[in-house]
């Protein structure tokens, strides 16, 4: 028996568990999970702790850095769109876009042709349509390259998430149309960057899947704590126990009541894991 049996920490990736930023920026690789970070993971999971990363990225894009990260539970990817089992390398639970999503969305991309998207494909594929400046940095930074496709209508089915990809104030516009046409009753959006806008279905969010991750390994949720720094982790920074957020976060996420530890790039998750050595 470990101090953490029957603990869940779920983290984000980017930004959180690992700084990824300035990769991003400079186009240079993506940094390894920092020593002190990976020393405290494993101390957490030697203790009986599960430890899941909760990423806005799909399956394709975190697949490359999975086994560089010590893991010991299935992963809420797509930004909640699924839970995925590395181990077993199968889906345990997802929800979908339809037929509807995709159709919404090619209106958008119609509206606002500066606008790229992102199509997130269940079979691990990424589909680009109108690929901008954005996609390309995100491709460096997820290490998969985009498969073009003319229109979403030639994207194949099904889908996990919408990734709208522009600067912060077309975004803002695409996210006020989506609203004013009341499409957003029927989708999650959320911005993960103030260059993304994500689309997945209705409750499929960080929060609502780790609450169902925590019930497929018989966790109570007062026993879930997670970690993040952007407004798509709020939803899941404050379903648990206690939520953290590295103190690179945005205003939003201190505002929501989260714990703020050191800096990412400052091995946040070690100062994460001693709260917890301290609170079990």
């Amino acid at each position: 028996m470990g101090k953490f049996d029957g603990v869940l920490l779920a983290s984000d990736f980017d930004n959180t568990l690992i700084y990824t930023e300035a990769a991003l920026r400079s186009g240079e690789p993506v940094p390894d999970l920092s020593p002190r970070n990976r020393e405290a993971l494993e101390y957490f999971m030697g203790e009986g702790g599960r430890f899941a990363v909760a990423t806005g990225r799909a399956l394709a894009a975190f697949r490359h850095y999975a086994d560089k990260v010590p893991v010991n539970a299935p992963c809420v990817v797509c930004n909640g769109a699924a839970i995925y089992d590395f181990a077993k390398q199968e889906y345990l639970d997802y929800a979908l876009l339809d037929e509807t999503a995709r159709r919404r969305g090619q209106e958008v991309l119609d509206r606002f042709p500066e606008v790229a998207v992102e199509a997130y494909h269940i079979d691990n594929v990424i589909h680009g349509v109108h690929p901008n400046e954005i996609t390309h940095q995100h491709e460096h930074i997820t290490n998969v390259a985009v498969t073009e496709a003319p229109s979403l209508l030639d994207v194949p089915l099904p889908l996990g998430k919408l990734l709208f990809e522009a600067e912060h104030e077309v975004l803002q516009q695409v996210q006020q149309t989506l609203i004013q046409k009341g499409w957003d009753q029927d989708y999650e959006l959320i911005f993960s960057n103030k260059t993304l806008l994500e689309m997945t279905a209705k409750g499929a969010n960080k929060g609502g899947m780790v609450r169902r991750l925590a019930k497929l390994l018989n966790i109570s949720m007062d026993h879930v704590y997670c970690a993040g720094d952007e407004a798509n982790d709020i939803s899941m920074l404050t379903a648990g126990a206690m939520g953290f957020a590295p103190a690179n976060c945005i205003q939003a996420v201190r505002d929501c009541g989260a714990t703020i530890v050191s800096n990412a790039w400052e091995d946040a998750m070690a100062d994460m894991v001693e709260i917890l050595d301290k609170r079990y």
